[in-house]
């Protein structure tokens, strides 16, 4: 996994300080008419908790553009939930565990959902897997058709964005490996549960990014947060 020297921690560490921000001041006038205010739900995949990752720079980053721009941003960290394993295919027919069912709660009331995680052997990390089959569980994503015919999509409606580190070039990534592991999350779960459009944001050679690189990333996160894309 790609580690971050001492000197980029801390430009993280410092990026994340000035990028999170306070939920009781009022949202900046940004002299546009605000019609029909989306609602945006972040998922901060990143099984570690610690704030010392570029996935957590890139949450506050986007949180902060939304939030400027007089959006609604409800945020989720699945590396403070217990999420356990399913084992047994009926579990996807009853109910979640309470912390799940607000989850579900929190996307289906949002017009976007955001999902940032890192690339862990050329996938998401089991934590956001694991994490989506509960969200899915008692017909919440995709619903079987009283017809017998394609699934149901419960989602429709809303946009999605994914947001994925690497340590190798992203567009290596794309062209030796075809993404296939962004690619079947986007098409197997997001697009099947209704998400259109579905955008995605690859950031590679995280290891080797200077402090002006991650800055100018950060300010193209706030300005998707602001676009509510």
């Amino acid at each position: 996994m790609p580690v971050f020297s001492d000197s980029k921690l801390m430009c993280v560490n410092k990026l994340n300080r000035t990028t999170r921000h306070d939920p009781t001041r009022a949202p900046k006038n940004t002299g546009r008419k605000m019609i029909n205010r989306k609602s945006i739900c972040l998922l901060q995949g990143h099984p570690h908790a610690e704030p010392n990752h570029l996935c957590h720079a890139l949450a506050h980053a986007y949180e902060e553009g939304a939030f400027e721009a007089g959006l609604n941003v409800e945020r989720i960290t699945l590396a403070t939930m217990d999420i356990p394993f399913l084992h047994n295919p009926d579990d996807f027919d009853d109910p979640p565990p309470q912390q799940i069912l607000d989850a579900q709660k929190a996307i289906k009331a949002a017009d976007h959902l955001v999902t940032i995680y890192p690339l862990w052997l050329g996938t998401m990390p089991a934590l956001v897997k694991a994490f989506f089959e509960h969200i899915s569980r008692h017909d919440f994503a995709v619903a079987q058709s009283e017809s017998g015919g394609w699934p149901r999509k419960m989602l429709t409606g809303k946009s999605a964005r994914v947001i994925v580190t690497m340590g190798m070039p992203s567009a290596a990534y794309r062209i030796f490996f075809g993404a296939h592991g962004v690619k079947g999350f986007e098409k197997s779960i997001l697009a099947m549960s209704g998400f259109k459009p579905i955008r995605d944001t690859l950031v590679g050679a995280v290891d080797i990014l200077s402090p002006d690189q991650i800055e100018r990333l950060l300010t193209r996160m706030r300005s998707y947060g602001a676009r509510a894309e």
